[in-house]
Parts: C-alpha cells; structure tokens; sequence
C-alpha cells in the first residue's frame, strides 16, 4: 500500500481499505455513549444520557432518555438543546430535574417525569456546573466558577488590558490543561422551592481553593445531609508548594445552620474523597487513601460516625480500590465497585456481618461495572448499573441485589454493532521472568483464521496504576485495532491494581524494572503462536505506556517493527515540568537533585537508552497536555531523527493528555493507522 497516497485519500474514502462490516474510526463517533443512569425513588424506571456527536460540525450533544421496566422501553424525553445532563428525581418521582443550555447558559430546569411541563426554575448570571437537591427537597447545593485570585496581566495592570501575560510566585501555575486563572469551582446554597428564588450563598467565599478537585471530580465528592442541615464535601485546601506535594484533600462538613465548617478526615494526610450520608442521617461513608502523596495507593472504604465524631476503616482486608459508594435504604449495607482481576465488579459490604464476611462479591461478569444506582423497595434492594466490555460500549443494566446477576435494559447501539464484526477477546495467563502470572487479554482480528499470520501489537497501559480492564474506549480501542487486521497483547504489568497491594506497589521507583519485563514477557509468549508474524511486531501506548514505547525502543533486541507513543515520559528529569509533583516525587522515589540521586533517573529514564534507537517511531505531543508537557515528545523526536531514524510527529494546540474533538480524533486514528500500516503491512 502507497503510504503517502493514504494520507491524502479525502475522508470518505478512506474506509475502502477496511474490511466490509468491520469497524473502522468514523464507526466509534456513531455510537451514543451511555451514562449517569438514575434509579427512581419507586424502582419502576431509570433517567440516564446518552451523547452523540457530529463530526461535520465537530461537537456532541447530550439527551436524556427514560427507561420504563414495566414497559420494557426507551424513549427520549429531554432533547430540545445542545446539552441536557444532570437528571435526578424528586424524592416523590413526580419531577426530573436536569441541567440544561438552551439559553446559552447551563441553568436548572425540571420536567414531569414523563418528560413533559418543561420548565426553566433558575436564572443565575453564571453556569450552573453541578447541584443536588437534598433528600427532604428544601435545599439546593450548586457549584459556579468564581474569581478567587488574579494572576493575568490585564487583572494586574489596569491599563494594559491588552497584554496577555500572566506572573506567579508558586507552583501550581497550571494544572492538566489549563492555566491557573484565579478562578476556582465554589458551592453556593440556597433554600429550594421547586425554583431557585434567592441567590445562593457562597460557602467557601473568599477560599482560593476548589470543590470538586479537578480533573476529574463531579457531583459524587459533595452531598447533602438527608434533612439539609448539613453539607459534606472534598476540597484540598491548600495552594502553591503544599497542593502540588501532597495529595492531602478532605472531607469537610459545613453546618447550615451555624455557618461553620469542620474538617472530619484532618488525621488521614492522603486522599479523602465521595462523601455520601446514610439515609438515616447518622454515617458518612467516604473513600481514603492509605498512602500519603500516593495517588496510587489503596482506596480504603470508610465509616464516619456524626455522634462520636469517629471514623473507621471497613475494608482492612481488603485488597482493592473501593469507588462509587452508594447505601441501602435501610442503611444497613453499602454497595461499591472495585477493580479486582482485570474487571471492575460491584461489591456489598453488610454492616452488621460477622467478622471476616462483610464484605461480598456481588457480581462476576467479564465486564467493567462504571456507575450504579440503589433504592430500597419493599426492604429490597433494586440495583441499576451502568456496564462494558472490550466489545460493548456502555450500556444500562440491572443488577440481582442477591445472585448478582445482570440483565442489558437499554440498546443504545444495537443498529451499529449489528452491522459490524468484531474480534474474539480471549484472557491468557501469561509467566513472568519471575514466575509469577500475568492476566494478559489477546483480542483477534474478526473472521481470525489461525492458519494465516498476522502483525500484532503490544499495549502498552498507562496510568501508571491503570487496570487493563474490560474498557471500551474510543481512541485506544482493542475492537478497532483488531479490525484493521492485528492481533493486540494487552497485558496487566506489574504496577496495576486489581492484583493485590505487593503487585501494584512494584512500579514505584522501578519504572524501567520489573513491569518493562512483563511486557516483553507478555509479547514474547503470545508470538511463539504460529499465527503471529513474528517480524511484525509493534509497541503502542500512552502516558506510562508512552514512557513504555520509549523504554522499549532502546531496549527492545530488535523484536520489534514499529512504536507510538502518545504523550509519552521521554525524560524523567525534565518531568520536573509537571504539575502534581507528589506524583512525580512518588513514583521516582524523590525528585532527581536529591543525593543520591535515585537509580530511576539513573537507570530508568527512557533518554538514556536513546543511543540505541533503530526502530520507526511515531510520537504524539499535545500542546496542552500539562501533566506531561509537550517537550517530553519534542526531546524524543529530535533524539530518534538526529540519529536518523524514521518518525513521526502528531501535535494538536487544542488538546491535553487526551484528544477529545471528534476531527481530532479521526485525524488521530488516521495517522496512527496510517503509521502501523506502513511499517507492519
């Protein structure tokens, strides 16, 4: 194939060179993508949005739509805008209420859960971002962006309202992909009378800190008391050096009535996050940390207890990463989902258990469990859920409150996958260099016929502590690849969770160690297959598995064709440039002016082995990223072409860590394909 002719092949003809009903990029912006599905106070239906996109005008649209159990439908019921997001019900089930931007502005709006009687019930001069109503429906919690700090030229100095400069005297001058502005998220309250009436009260006013913590903080890390009186909610209130050392965030309690707030995790100096009250009012449950400054350690379920002002851990013996709390009507048991062997399932935890049985596996699907949704009707427990595999994107689900089976509601894209083949996703156990097993996840290329041969690749994870799981993603998808005709190796590296503390503690400080091992480990057992050419292998990855292809090019004994590495760690040192520096300083056992100098600058930083590139390589470098800066990308393809090596270079001025525009994304796809085409085909 005429590599230059591809990349000047129009858009529409480039799917002429994929298999007839096979997936092919522009198929991953078809799909509706499924989430935040609430059950009603009655069980009997489930609100959840669905967002699609348009590539021609390169944006998304969010819908709400309704599932109705006793008429086994869907219907839409909310999709007169750009965006309508943010169901939740009324504690009655008589009103949804939603976020909506038909005015220009994201404002609250409710309906008849029938999705009729659309009305407008605020009318604030900022966006509405998230809110929750409280369970006794007379108060309101949202969030706005306020102006806390001034660090821009223009703020600075009155008379240069031009100028576009911006000046600090601290760390945290940036933070994922943008630029610190002095504005921050702030909660505001008010009463709630079925319309926001009065303005709401600031109650962090004046703090230069956040609710909730970007970048990935929502509605779950700020709730309401059952009565109103109170409001939990995580915030790290520190700034500069401190924030960008510490993972220290807490739960913080406000009072309504007293106008006081009080920190209840003070002791635990790592993550406290997600508070969420009992329904009878007497517990926090929240998720910790057990690692101060350790972003990837152990997510600990804990008990706050409101009268004793006590807080216990109920998972001491358990091993993996507790989220997305939620409790039974009856506040005897809490549900949550873990990461545990490669899939993320829903666990119990029964508060009045004998010891060494409270906590229970409820659900055993090869599946990613992302979200649920608990009523108690009946004194029976009514589970909605949200769910994917390698092969499914997220759909809505309910889930047996007793066997833990699950049940597929809605068919968002049944029409699109009907009309496409897909590969067989197989698990592997794969032996390590040290003997241990390595849950490694083989997807084929659809029709796969064992008697041919095929170019395959090696994932390559990131995070660093990211599970392999059963994801469905739409850039790094499995599906996809396979479609285009490889075999992709996704193994769980040691670093991972879901594997156990002792696995997933084994990256920090040995980033070129072990791990870099059960990657070849993983390739070099599934290659001995006869169907895998074995001259035609490639390396892929992002982030940690970016920092991977690096490591791997000049480590690589020539078993490898071809590497891309997506904002990858080219150089350990000049990652000093990073915003979370707790990050930085954990993973690599201190900062490199340290004395001694720790071997993780010595031994593991991918530049270092840069002498022995030989290996076409593509490099992807986002302008925005600045959790791993642009340079990183720079400094790698000026080392592979001052050797001459063949590479590449894909850059996007408008997005981060991750490309999130749809023509972004298809241009991605094209030249990442494009690349793997030319040297693997």
């Amino acid at each position: 194939m005429n590599f230059k002719k591809y990349l000047l092949l129009p858009a529409l003809l480039i799917s002429i060179y994929a298999h007839a009903g096979w997936m092919v990029p522009e198929t991953l912006w078809k799909l509706g993508r499924v989430s935040d599905a609430q059950l009603a106070p009655d069980g009997s239906r489930i609100v959840y949005t669905v967002r699609t996109y348009n590539v021609d005008i390169n944006k998304g649209n969010t819908n709400i739509l309704l599932y109705d159990f006793t008429q086994n439908n869907t219907r839409t019921i909310a999709a007169d805008s750009s965006n309508e997001t943010t169901p939740r019900w009324s504690t009655d089930g008589s009103t949804i209420y939603y976020l909506d931007d038909r005015t220009g502005s994201n404002q609250l709006h409710s309906m008849n859960a029938d999705g009729s009687n659309k009305i407008q019930i605020s009318s604030l001069s900022d966006d509405i971002n998230e809110y929750e109503i409280s369970a006794n429906g007379k108060m309101i919690w949202i969030t706005q962006m306020v102006q806390a700090a001034k660090f821009d030229g223009k703020d600075l100095y009155k008379d240069l309202p031009k100028t576009t400069g911006h000046v600090y005297n601290d760390l945290m001058m940036r933070h994922w992909n943008s630029w610190d502005n002095g504005s921050y998220s702030h909660i505001f309250i008010t009463p709630f009378y079925g319309v926001i009436k009065e303005q709401p009260v600031d109650i962090m006013a004046g703090e230069p800190f956040e609710s909730p913590l970007r970048p990935t903080g929502g509605d779950e890390e700020i709730a309401w008391s059952p009565d109103g009186r109170y409001l939990a909610y995580t915030c790290k209130k520190l700034k500069g050096r401190d924030y960008a050392l510490t993972t220290n965030s807490d739960i913080f309690l406000y009072d309504v009535q007293t106008k006081t707030t009080t920190n209840i995790t003070s002791t635990n100096l790592a993550y406290d996050k997600a508070p969420v009250f009992s329904p009878d009012g007497k517990y926090i449950a929240y998720v910790s940390w057990e690692e101060p400054n350790n972003e990837a350690s152990l997510q600990r379920l804990f008990l706050y207890d409101l009268t004793t002002k006590k807080a216990k851990n109920l998972t001491e013996e358990f091993e993996y990463n507790v989220e997305n709390v939620h409790w039974s009507g009856a506040s005897d048991k809490l549900y949550f989902i873990a990461d545990i062997k490669a899939t993320d399932q829903i666990f119990v935890r029964e508060l009045n258990a004998k010891k060494g049985n409270e906590v229970r596996q409820l659900t055993n699907d090869t599946a990613d469990f992302n979200s649920i949704s608990v009523r108690t009707i009946n004194n029976q427990d009514k589970i909605a859920a949200t769910r994917m595999t390698m092969s499914e994107p997220t759909e809505v689900f309910s889930v047996d409150a007793k066997s833990g089976l699950s049940k597929q509601l809605t068919f968002t894209n049944k029409e699109v996958l009907r009309s496409i083949t897909l590969g067989k996703v197989e698990k592997m156990m794969i032996k390590s260099t040290d003997n241990k097993e390595i849950l490694t996840w083989v997807i084929y290329p659809p029709d796969f016929n064992p008697k041919n041969t095929y170019p395959t690749l090696l994932y390559c994870q990131g995070g660093p502590e990211s599970t392999v799981s059963q994801f469905f993603s739409y850039r790094w998808n499995f599906q996809l690849m396979a479609a285009n005709g490889y075999i992709v190796v996704a193994p769980n590296r040691r670093g991972l969770p879901g594997f156990g503390k002792e696995w997933n503690d084994a990256i920090l400080g040995h980033w070129g160690g072990q791990c870099m091992q059960d990657l070849l480990s993983s390739i070099d057992s599934v290659a001995k297959y006869p169907y895998v050419n074995k001259e035609k292998l490639g390396a892929v990855g992002a982030s940690f598995g970016g920092y991977s292809v690096f490591w791997l090019a000049g480590n690589h004994q020539k078993r490898f064709k071809a590497f891309i590495s997506h904002c990858g760690v080219y150089n350990v040192e000049s990652m000093l440039a990073t915003e979370e520096l707790f990050f930085y300083n954990k993973e690599n056992d201190g900062p490199y002016f340290r004395f001694p100098k720790p071997e993780t600058y010595t031994k593991y930083s991918p530049h270092l082995y840069a002498h022995s590139w030989d290996t076409p390589i593509m490099i992807i470098s986002n302008e925005k990223d600045y959790r791993i800066p642009y340079s990183q990308g720079l400094e790698a393809f000026s080392a592979a072409r001052m050797q001459n090596v063949p590479a590449r270079f894909l850059s996007f001025p408008d997005e981060g860590h991750w490309v999130l525009k749809p023509q972004n994304s298809l241009m991605w796809q094209r030249e990442f394909f494009g690349f793997l085409e030319k040297y693997l085909k």
